[in-house]
């Protein structure tokens, strides 16, 4: 079946693409009926609640009545913000004759990826496997009616379109009956596949060593080959932001043994500068209105996919920060004023947390709020106009569908030259109707968020970030977080102050990372949570031993051992838009061990970065959080002990544009008051110099 169903490339052209979508409760509503999905908690589900297709929502329930029924299943996955998902569902979901090929034929599930990134992960890899690595949402994955996947795809039409994909309805009709003749062969896939998948538990290629220094520069070089020195970013169209690579280059760049290998610095620098630069220059940042969009459908970064992702922008926002005080290119600096300003705006839910994505589409239509005719920047600026229009590449013509998408073609001064007109553009642009807004608050995007903050309050040295930042901790802590005798529980997905699903093990390693960020630098913000933090990070990182762990092999499973609705119990090893739990894990560990000198945290560390030494030497693109986090602690995480003036401190540890990068340690860094220590005491790893009376004295090696 696989060499019949080719899926779609990922579009890639400048040109909208054709088709409506629907992001409000009206979908379907012609048809005047309802299914299971009308009173999720889930906005992507609910858009969907109207649809004559008879949806069910995840669950043990779904599965019964497959079973009951002898129906395969069909596991629909995708999340509110997504355009293709908008265009099949108006295409086909909402079209009365499919949904009753659908209804009669299928159990069908409609799942939220961003709710359920277990479910998600499973029925994605298994359509990768039947389509050769090829993948996206709309996912669209027939099971068994017990939850074994057997075959899928993504976006597919309704009727033949000439492009050698399967309509939807033919689809239909050819998995239902080939299910009723041939399911032994069905079986057989699904048994293929989760063999397969179970395989994959083990990390690829481990051989029981850890990645040593030398193994991280080779990783790098291997990934700076794969640079595109002429518009920045990685391969070709589609380009997406790639933070964990870009992180990890900053990591590896604070190495000593760079120092000693100038064309390796010189190139990383390079590689860091160019990159950077074009997304924050290019139609991938909001020039307007501030804050990144997922991706850019061109080699080039001008026209974006115009979701904009909670994720991203946490995670998007700590990496400039730190490349700002890497480079002290302004540029970045104003890049990570204007994402929390846009946070802070745009995102923010009464209970002070962010909401998870803005849609791509605005009445129907990709980008419509962000596009700008020239005739309209005249109108909006008089004589300003031409001198703007020169600065962000403004034309009659366009760069979109005869619009403008706006980028920044000279430097920082421009930006500022036209803060005014920028904001006057703004101001008219609120006026236009505005992309939806899914308010749910992900926990885990959340604690990227926290992360991003807490870095970029202590570089810039901003305490109304850093209270930004501790006071979103304290609120995930207290929606998301279940205190029991027997240890922490997590709740993934959150609305107002409730809290449901249970949380991976990507939650609370992101959350441990979010808790050891404030920690860090907790002493200089915010001194009443100084220890209070540590101390839920390392009750985090045990309750993820205790529900995550696997006794025979190397690493972490993504949900607990009680999850019995899934057919494969999987590991995550791999970053996509977000880092794997496991990547993350990592990083906790290390700090772990660096605040507390517990032998237990270092032993568990070794052990998990054991599951990279194969994937360092072939893959290392694919698990570049996890390189980061044990780059920066074979560099040697830095603790400063005192008990006062930690605004000196952060002047002498963030130092200038000319002090060398590996003498810069911000991200691995920790303040830790000492009331009994007059001055200051620099340690590295567990190696601590003679205590100084000065933080001046702290800049010696």
């Amino acid at each position: 079946m696989g060499s019949e169903l080719p899926l779609p490339p990922a579009p890639a052209s400048r040109r909208r693409q054709n088709g409506l979508c629907c992001t409000r409760l009206d979908i379907g509503k012609r048809a005047g009926v309802s299914n299971r999905l009308a009173h999720e908690s889930s906005l992507y589900l609910r858009q969907h609640a109207t649809n004559p297709v008879h949806w069910w929502p995840w669950g043990e329930a779904a599965f019964v009545a497959a079973q009951a029924q002898n129906k395969p299943v069909l596991v629909s996955v995708g999340y509110s913000s997504c355009h293709w998902c908008h265009v099949m569902a108006r295409e086909s979901f909402e079209q009365g004759w499919i949904a009753e090929l659908m209804n009669q034929h299928f159990v069908c599930i409609k799942v939220d990826r961003e709710e359920h990134p277990e479910v998600d992960k499973l029925m994605m890899d298994a359509v990768q496997m039947v389509q050769e690595g090829r993948g996206g949402w709309p996912l669209n994955c027939f099971c068994l009616p017990d939850g074994r996947p057997f075959f899928g795809g993504t976006y597919f039409p309704p009727e033949d379109r000439g492009h050698g994909l399967t309509p939807w309805p033919q689809l239909l009709m050819r998995v239902a009956d080939f299910y009723h003749r041939n399911k032994s062969e069905l079986t057989a896939n699904a048994d293929a596949i989760a063999k397969n998948l179970t395989h994959l538990i083990q990390a690829p290629e481990a051989d029981g060593s850890v990645p040593d220094e030398a193994a991280l520069l080779t990783a790098a070089r291997d990934i700076c080959a794969q640079h595109d020195d002429t518009f920045g970013g990685f391969g070709g169209a589609p380009k997406f932001p790639s933070p964990h690579t870009l992180n990890f280059l900053l990591g590896v760049r604070s190495l000593a043994a760079v120092e000693t290998e100038r064309a390796l610095a010189t190139r990383i620098d390079s590689v860091l500068t160019i990159t950077l630069g074009a997304m924050a220059r290019g139609g991938l940042y909001d020039q307007i209105g501030g804050g990144f969009h997922r991706y850019c459908v061109d080699r080039d970064w001008v026209v974006p996919h115009f979701e904009k992702m909670l994720y991203d922008n946490g995670q998007l926002l700590g990496l400039y920060a730190e490349a700002w005080a890497r480079y002290r290119d302004p540029l970045y600096a104003e890049v990570c004023a204007e994402t929390i300003e846009w946070l802070q705006r745009e995102m923010r839910t009464p209970n002070g947390l962010y909401a998870a994505s803005l849609d791509a589409d605005t009445d129907h239509h990709e980008g419509t709020t962000y596009v700008w005719k020239a005739a309209e920047i005249a109108a909006a600026l008089g004589p300003e106009a031409l001198p703007f229009a020169q600065a962000y590449g403004i034309s009659d013509q366009g760069n979109f569908e005869g619009a403008n998408i706006p980028r920044l073609r000279g430097g920082p001064e421009h930006r500022q030259k036209f803060t005014a007109a920028r904001a006057r553009l703004l101001a008219l642009r609120n006026q236009r109707a505005q992309p939806a807004r899914d308010p749910k608050n992900l926990l885990g995007w959340n604690a990227l968020v926290v992360a991003g903050l807490a870095k970029a309050a202590w570089i810039f040295g901003r305490k109304d970030w850093f209270a930004l930042a501790t006071t979103m901790e304290r609120t995930l802590w207290d929606i998301f977080v279940q205190e029991q005798e027997a240890g922490l529980r997590l709740f993934a997905v959150g609305q107002g102050d409730q809290a449901t699903l249970p949380g991976t093990l990507a939650d609370y390693a992101w959350l441990a990372e979010a808790e050891f960020a404030v920690d860090a630098y907790a002493a200089w913000g915010a001194p009443e949570l100084a220890h209070g933090c540590k101390a839920r990070a390392l009750k985090l990182l045990a309750a993820a031993g205790a529900q995550f762990s696997d006794p025979h092999l190397i690493g972490y499973f993504m949900v607990g051992q009680d999850r019995t609705d899934l057919s494969v119990r999987q590991k995550e090893w791999f970053d996509n838009a977000v880092p794997a739990g496991n990547s993350s894990l990592l990083h906790g560990l290390a700090a772990a061990y660096t605040v507390t000198g517990t032998e237990t945290w270092r032993h568990e560390l070794t052990e998990l970065a054991k599951a990279y030494g194969g994937m360092v030497r072939n893959v290392p693109a694919g698990i570049g959080h996890a390189l980061d986090g044990w780059a920066r602690y074979l560099n040697g995480h830095q603790t400063i002990k005192g008990g006062a003036g930690w605004d000196d401190v952060r002047q002498v540890l963030l130092g200038d544009a000319q002090t060398p990068p590996h003498q810069k340690p911000f991200h691995q860094l920790f303040l830790l008051p000492t009331k009994d220590l007059r001055g200051y005491q620099s340690c590295r790893g567990q190696t601590c110099a003679p205590p100084v009376r000065h933080a001046e004295e702290l800049r010696r090696p």
